[in-house]
């Protein structure tokens, strides 16, 4: 018995499902202790290798973790409960700045674009057996990727990056193992890392990127893989400047079995250079999605990486999906051909409104971070306080326990949207929130 709850199940896949249904419905708390395996054995009539074999899927799951002598235990933040439920319910009538979603009217129209991919589907439908990847697509990503310097490798194309990240992850590690992962950090790849068993080291940020320091201290700790955003990180719109890429590169050169992921955030977003660590270990991946530049709905991105790391990425694809449309392909390679969005217009708009925030918050004596991209990251004191005064004021912004780790509280304003004049507006409130002449870092 954990606590009051009363573990049910014969089976290990039913004492597992019995557990994990109870982390998601509150029942068991973060943190809460599991009995030894043999006690819940025990108690429940059936071979202590039953409990095992449970308790290794609830770490597989990313819902409990082991400790040693200590025992098992509940997550503190199990994928169970992920981060995407870490948000705030918008009223009708209050401007939401949460949700990191693109601007719907620099999006380009998609219907030409699928109708012409659709007409060649009829002269020529897919079937089983074909090219995974459309040649139009890869032509034209290989293109890109070597005008950034991204290293030659093949290609593939996943449902978006984190599904690249997920494949590329599980192809190389095994539930334990421990990736370094930049803090804050995108939330969603923070509960991919739980949700495969692995462990979620921090390394801290700042506008040039992820901290050299850190990272060796990560990679020197164990970490077997590091995940880097170029571009447009997610919160806080840090960019890999050319001095943080070699301090990178000069601190993965002395760990050459590190996995490194990058993912390029910012892809047809941002005016800033592209500066990829990509070669520097010899297994590495890099990964370009068209959600921010092109639309979230497409569900595509292009990976490229080391022979071995695609390798088996390709080869579990062919066993799961299979590959990604090549309707939806063809309609992206449509796209890039015909220049159907103006990147650096994209990029000046959500740089104005960026930069529009950032001073307006600068001029009431209040820190905040966005060098690129989209959003905007504001260090707080108390950050359920300011998330909820903000609220009461008519503005929605995302809470920073998305995206933190050991990183200070925060809170995430995407400025896609941000009209003409509300920067202003919004930086009073959040002025007020804080109180006059508050200065804020990262972590």
């Amino acid at each position: 018995m954990l606590g009051d709850y009363p573990v049910k199940g014969r089976r290990a896949a039913e004492i597992s499902a019995d557990v994990e249904r109870a982390v998601a419905s509150g029942e068991l708390a973060p943190g809460q202790p599991l009995p030894p395996l043999r006690e819940l054995a025990e108690r429940l009539g059936v071979n202590p290798n039953t409990v095992a074999a449970a308790y290794r899927t609830l770490r597989e799951r990313g819902v409990i973790e082991t400790a040693g002598r200590r025992g098992s235990r509940v997550r503190a933040r199990p994928a169970t409960t992920g981060r995407e439920f870490i948000r705030v319910e918008v009223p009708e009538g209050v401007r939401d700045v949460s949700a990191g979603n693109p601007d719907p009217a620099l999006l380009p129209p998609l219907a030409e674009a699928f109708a012409a991919a659709a007409a060649t589907g009829d002269r020529e439908p897919v079937l089983y057996g074909h090219a995974p990847v459309e040649p139009e697509l890869e032509r034209l990503a290989r293109a890109g990727l070597d005008a950034d310097g991204v290293p030659d490798g093949p290609l593939a194309v996943t449902s978006g990056s984190l599904d690249a990240m997920e494949r590329v992850l599980a192809a190389h590690l095994k539930p334990g193992d421990a990736v370094a992962v930049e803090d804050p950090g995108w939330g969603s790849l923070l509960d991919l890392v739980a949700a495969l068993g692995l462990r979620t080291v921090p390394v801290g940020v700042d506008d040039d990127g992820p901290l050299p320091d850190d990272v060796r201290r990560a990679l020197a700790g164990g970490a077997r893989a590091l995940v880097v955003t170029d571009r447009a990180q997610n919160p806080t719109g840090a960019a890999v400047s050319a001095a943080r890429a070699d301090a990178l590169r000069a601190v993965l050169r002395a760990h050459p079995e590190t996995l490194l992921i990058e993912d390029d955030h910012g892809y047809r977003i941002v005016d800033l250079p592209l500066h990829a660590l990509a070669g520097t270990t010899r297994a590495w991946a890099f990964v370009r999605s068209a959600a921010k530049a092109y639309g979230p709905d497409l569900r595509l991105a292009v990976l490229t990486g080391d022979p071995v790391t695609l390798d088996r990425v390709r080869g579990r694809q062919r066993l799961g999906p299979g590959w990604v449309s090549r309707v939806t392909q063809r309609a992206v390679a449509r796209l890039w051909a015909d220049g159907a969005v103006d990147a650096a217009r994209v990029a000046a708009a959500y740089g104005a409104r960026r930069e529009a925030l950032l001073g307006a918050l600068r001029r009431r004596g209040v820190a905040a971070y966005g060098r690129s991209g989209m959003n905007v990251w504001i260090p707080v004191p108390d950050e359920t306080g300011v998330v909820a005064r903000l609220l009461q004021a008519g503005w929605a912004v995302a809470p920073g326990a998305r995206f933190r780790v050991d990183a200070g509280p925060g809170v995430r304003v995407t400025v896609s949207t941000l009209g003409e004049g509300e920067a202003e507006g919004l930086a009073d409130v959040v002025a007020s929130a804080l109180g006059a002449g508050v200065v804020g870092r990262y972590g």
